[in-house]
């Protein structure tokens, strides 16, 4: 019996050939899509999944109350790794104290790299579960060590064995490599880590980490730990546990931040990793939830093609229904015919989407910024795989399925079915009505993401990014000689000015508490974003200034000098009527008096959706390990990138040249939001397509019914036009019927999509007008192929059978 099925099912599926390719053709590309999407997904919940150790990994993290609000951070203060081993041994397996990832400068006798880095304390590569592939993590007790990635060991030794050679860390740490361990893969938290060192050789080579470690200062809040849990602990009793750690060994200053100590398990790190007023909110997992509703609807809407253009031929099944009712067959061998027709096309269309969707996967993980790779080898892929065929098949079969089988006998051999006219093509047009206004709905939503980057990037930003270049110098040679570095590029002709800082511009690496102020409330605890410069650093970003003046060497005093940001002064509450009533304000740090000298417009140097943070710039003593520089726009850019080179190396021969231009490393803050509105494009483009499909199917099966009636119509003398509008009529009002009822949906939640962002654009009506004419444009090209051509058939060929 199944071969009698399939046999009929493969007769009509050859028989009727446009519509196979229409629905073999939509069904591959709305399987395509939800293919691409589902491997996405699933790197996206198997993050961090790497590590064996995964389910019992957790980091610290630290919660205060700062302008009246809950923050939460990932630094915390170094005295609390030797506590949670001391005082809480038994529910950790390891706890690991860590400094911050940061690029180092690696030199392999003539040879330097710049590479990714962490000071890890001993116990890190057992807790991340790292694959060792020479030596041994055991060496790293030996605080003059390190591993190394297989990447930077070969990118360093070549294909020569690393083990035991001695290798030097920002030029002033010889360490001998121990170990080399297989790169970490790039769905991982730590899949940049090219390189750990010992905890204790960053302790013994950084002054100021010495102190934090030695004075048991547990203010200071700059280091990360991580911990792994012991067999049958669960985080949120140890959360509970540990939460008065800090508060308890802090003065009453710092009891004034309420502080507590929580952890959050590694498997919230990637989806969760948003939180607002001590809240873990939200994160990644709003994109998993969109992408994958985007992919059930375009699976959806190819469906729909099959079932449309499956009913719409019900006329010429209809009798092949009565025949076969009248020589005994039961409706669910019927039901199991039109199923085996429906299998019969989505088996074919499963076998296009694996070769569209292989070939599609490298443009895809551009876009997405993955490195995913087509899993053939998986059982679990192909047993998925088979059962989102089925399921495919079972929808898109279903309502064809038990609508044709419902066909009574007499009437269907009489030609009088059950429906007919406009109940039977009711159906017909709800589904269409549900394709489009899907469509449009996904339509709205991108042009409203690309609207809101748009808006963002239009933000002013407080400087001018143009011709700005930063350079992160791992050694002292430039500082040093900084004088003699900018005297060489100024007569060059390469920089019109050059200045260090402690961060670069388009980051804040740290914060402060201890700030006070004449007309401060005492109550009030609240953080800064403090930035150490050097004194040209005002003049080489193009500060703008609302009141007082810059840093100037003129000036001895401006080392005990502050230059405050907009958001700080009114905060402060000072100059509430005009701004330069601030300037000559003093300002308190840590008991330290420092005078206001200037009031700049606020600069965007963290997230362009958030508000700027309060920012305070002093003169830091060592100027900092970043320089930025102003290329002078009368040199070409290739040859004055080429004369730093050259002036660099010739005060740091041994530091290898890397440079970023600022308003690129600015224009990566929008990647996130980019690459969301990119594959929502995408996405959005192929659904219109698999709609527009099964509206082009539609429209030819109705130009086949109408063929007589506009044989007709041509020969009482219609005009080409009229028989166009006759046959688009139908199509139109169910795409307005399609806008007005996708417009109101995606103002819902595209509006509340904005509200995550501070700083957003609106969601306006020309959107809606456009996206509406746009789609009937499309729609209306679509439909007009078949209208046209079926207006200007010969009416003697059409009426011939009459």
């Amino acid at each position: 019996m199944i071969k009698n099925y399939l046999k009929i099912a493969w007769r009509n599926l050859i028989g009727n050939k446009s519509y196979s390719a229409i629905n073999i053709g939509g069904l591959a590309m709305g399987m395509t899509i939800a293919m691409l999407i589902g491997l996405w997904i699933y790197d996206e919940l198997s993050f961090n999944k790497y590590h064996t150790h995964y389910k019992h990994i957790a980091r610290i993290m630290q919660q205060q109350t700062l302008d009246g609000q809950l923050n939460t951070g990932d630094n915390v203060p170094a005295p609390l790794f030797e506590s949670l081993q001391t005082d809480f041994g038994k529910d950790f397996d390891r706890v690991v104290i860590t400094s911050w990832l940061q690029q180092y400068t690696l030199t392999y006798k003539t040879s330097s790299f710049t590479r990714p880095g962490n000071f890890m304390s001993f116990g890190a590569a057992e807790m991340l579960s790292l694959q060792l592939l020479s030596g041994s993590a055991l060496g790293l007790k030996d605080p003059a060590t390190v591993l190394l990635s297989e990447s930077v060991a070969k990118a360093i030794f070549r294909n020569a064995d690393p083990v035991d050679k001695m290798i030097k860390i920002n030029d002033d740490l010889d360490v001998k490599v121990v170990g080399v361990y297989k790169d970490i893969p790039y769905n991982s938290e730590f899949h940049e880590l090219g390189f750990i060192a010992p905890f204790d050789l960053y302790t013994a080579s950084t002054d100021w980490v010495k102190e934090a470690v030695k004075n048991r200062d547990w203010e200071s809040s700059s280091f990360q730990i991580f911990v792994q849990l012991s067999k049958n602990r669960d985080s949120d009793m140890l959360s509970t546990k540990i939460r008065d750690l800090k508060l308890r060994k802090v003065d009453e200053a710092g009891r004034k931040f309420k502080p507590q100590i929580i952890l959050v398990p590694m498997s919230r790190w990637h989806l969760y990793s948003e939180w607002l007023n001590g809240q873990n909110t939200t994160g990644r997992i709003d994109y998993v939830w969109l992408f994958g509703t985007i992919g059930i609807f375009v699976l959806l809407l190819a469906c729909i093609n099959f079932m449309n253009l499956s009913t719409a031929r019900s006329q010429k099944r209809a009798r092949e229904v009565g025949i076969r009712k009248a020589i005994g067959s039961v409706r669910m061998q019927l039901v199991s015919q039109f199923f085996s027709e429906s299998f019969l096309v989505v088996f074919p269309a499963f076998l296009i989407s694996l070769v569209l969707t292989w070939l599609l996967l490298p443009t895809f993980n551009e876009i997405a910024e993955k490195k995913m790779s087509f899993p053939w080898l998986s059982p679990v892929f192909w047993g998925w795989g088979l059962l989102f065929t089925l399921l495919t098949g079972f929808i898109a079969g279903s309502y064809p399925a038990f609508y044709l089988s419902s066909f009574q006998p007499i009437k269907a051999l009489k030609g009088r079915w059950v429906s007919s006219g406009l109940r039977a093509a009711l159906p017909r047009k709800v589904l269409l009505v549900i394709q489009f206004t899907v469509s449009i709905t996904l339509i709205i939503g991108t042009v409203v993401v690309y609207k809101q980057i748009l808006h963002a990037k239009d933000r002013a930003t407080g400087y001018n990014r143009q011709g700005l270049v930063t350079m992160l110098v791992t050694n002292e040679g430039v500082h040093t000689h900084f004088d003699a570095v900018l005297d060489d590029l100024l007569k060059m002709g390469t920089v019109t000015s050059m200045a260090e800082s402690a961060a670069p511009l388009t980051e804040v690496f740290s914060a402060n508490v201890g700030f006070n102020w004449k007309a401060k409330d005492p109550g009030l605890q609240s953080e800064f974003a403090t930035i150490g410069i050097s004194h040209d650093f005002g003049k080489t970003v193009g500060w703008d200034f609302v009141a007082g003046r810059d840093f100037n060497k003129a000036f001895a005093t401006d080392s005990a000098g502050f230059v405050i940001n907009k958001a700080a002064a009114q905060f402060m509450g000072l100059g509430k009527k005009d701004l330069n009533d601030a300037i000559g304000e003093t300002v308190t740090w840590d008991g330290r008096s420092f005078k206001i000298i200037g009031v700049i417009e606020d600069m965007v140097m963290e997230s362009p959706y958030e508000p700027v943070r309060k920012s305070i710039f002093f003169i830091h003593p060592k100027g900092g390990r970043f320089i930025t520089v102003r290329l002078n726009p009368s040199t070409r850019t290739s040859q004055a990138l080429g004369q730093l080179e050259t002036v660099f190396k010739k005060h740091s021969p041994d530091s290898p040249f890397n440079y970023k231009f600022v308003d690129q490393d600015y224009a990566a803050k929008f990647a996130s939001e980019e690459k969301i509105s990119s594959l929502a494009a995408v996405f959005t483009g192929l659904a219109i397509f698999i709609s527009c499909l099964g509206l082009f199917g539609m429209a030819s099966f109705m130009a086949e019914q109408r063929t007589k009636e506009v044989g007709i119509r041509k020969v009482l003398g219609a005009s080409v036009i009229s028989i166009w509008r006759l046959l688009c009529a139908d199509f139109v009002v169910l795409i307005i019927l399609s806008c007005l009822l996708a417009t109101p949906a995606a103002w819902l939640i595209m509006d509340r999509w904005l509200e995550k962002y501070s700083y957003h654009t609106q969601v306006s009506w020309w959107i809606f007008a456009l996206t509406s004419i746009g789609t009937l444009a499309i729609a209306l090209t679509t439909v007009s192929f078949q209208a046209i051509k079926a207006a200007l058939l010969n009416p003697v060929k059409s009426l011939r059978s009459e």
